[in-house]
């Protein structure tokens, strides 16, 4: 499998010019899972007899696993994501929410004394510092809050960077997800949610495949492999969001995403999340230099979204996210 850099243009293009996309997203997605396990590339289309073994055995596993074993949202979430959806939300009424959860109010707290936020007289209660926040920023602060340790602990030890990347893919991901609701006339908070949590079902995969790998090594897997896992890692994904039940449209864009759904007549965000979550590979691929950080996606959901817009999306997550911010 090629891993050479893509050249392409970074220039907005035409909406009205029929164009083929610079690079198969089904690429991009095998570049995107292997970086997460750490795993090289292959030239193999076909899974081995061992990776056709080492499928059944995580199927079958898949079909037994609990739940109830993904850490638990706080139970006052719920409450608190109806509440912000209210823009006139009162600040009492958000902190009194927040307040009963101890955690939470040490997040919450922990990020306004952070300099970005910090202002001329210090933080003196919840309330100030909720109101300090709005409600895009605790918005963002609760999601980050509930899905980060969730995504980091899920990831197992196969490739021990696996969470943090995860986590990285998630930030860049919802990020894109919220521009596109943005400028597209979406519920902004919702593709937030929605971006974060999309691959919970990935970790869960790295999970079952360190138990697995303890009798069969995993070196340098087929296209195929890696494409069933990417698949069974989607229908995982959905499950966690109908366990914690989600908001009904972010449980129906997770839908959207299963294996054989077409982008074409997915929901409003399930369209969304289907080019955020390509964008938001693509991105830290680039990142990484597993990929041109100048490839052109605008033209790879035409069903979707105006390549023009998907051009701007994709320019503002390198202003965002540039290169020399690597975690890992």
């Amino acid at each position: 499998m090629a891993t050479g850099p893509v050249r392409a243009s970074a220039r907005i293009p035409d909406d009205d010019v029929v164009v083929e996309p610079d690079f198969p997203l089904t690429e991009i997605e095998d570049r995107f899972h292997r970086f997460v396990l750490d795993l090289p590339p292959s030239e193999a289309g076909e899974p081995s007899a061992a990776e056709q073994a080492m499928l059944k055995r995580l199927d079958l596993l898949s079909t037994r696993f609990d739940m109830r074993s993904l850490p638990r949202l706080p139970s006052v979430l719920p409450q608190l994501l109806r509440t912000l959806k209210n823009d006139n939300a009162a600040g009492g009424q958000l902190a009194k929410l927040v307040g009963r959860d101890p955690l939470m109010v040490g997040e919450v707290m922990r990020v306004t004394s952070s300099s970005y936020y910090r202002s001329a007289q210090p933080i003196s209660s919840l309330q100030q510092a909720v109101v300090l926040l709005g409600q895009d920023g605790l918005r963002r602060v609760l999601t980050q809050y509930v899905m980060k340790p969730i995504l980091q602990a899920n990831a197992g030890s196969f490739g021990q960077a696996a969470g943090e990347r995860l986590w990285d893919h998630a930030e860049r991901c919802s990020h894109a997800c919220a521009w596109l609701a943005r400028h597209n006339g979406g519920d902004t908070f919702e593709a937030y949610l929605v971006g974060t949590i999309c691959h919970t079902g990935t970790g869960a995969v790295v999970r079952l495949l360190d138990q697995l790998a303890q009798d069969s090594a995993l070196t340098s897997p087929s296209a195929e492999f890696i494409a069933s896992c990417s698949a069974l890692a989607a229908r995982l994904s959905l499950q966690a969001a109908q366990h914690w039940e989600l908001p009904p449209r972010v449980v129906e864009a997770m839908a959207d995403r299963q294996p054989g759904k077409s982008v074409a007549t997915s929901s409003p965000l399930g369209k969304t999340l289907a080019a955020a979550d390509g964008l938001a590979m693509a991105q830290l691929l680039g990142e990484h230099e597993r990929l041109d950080r100048d490839v052109d996606l605008s033209h790879s959901w035409p069903d979707a979204f105006a390549p023009a817009l998907l051009a701007r999306c994709q320019q503002d997550l390198r202003r965002h996210f540039p290169a020399a911010e690597k975690s890992i």
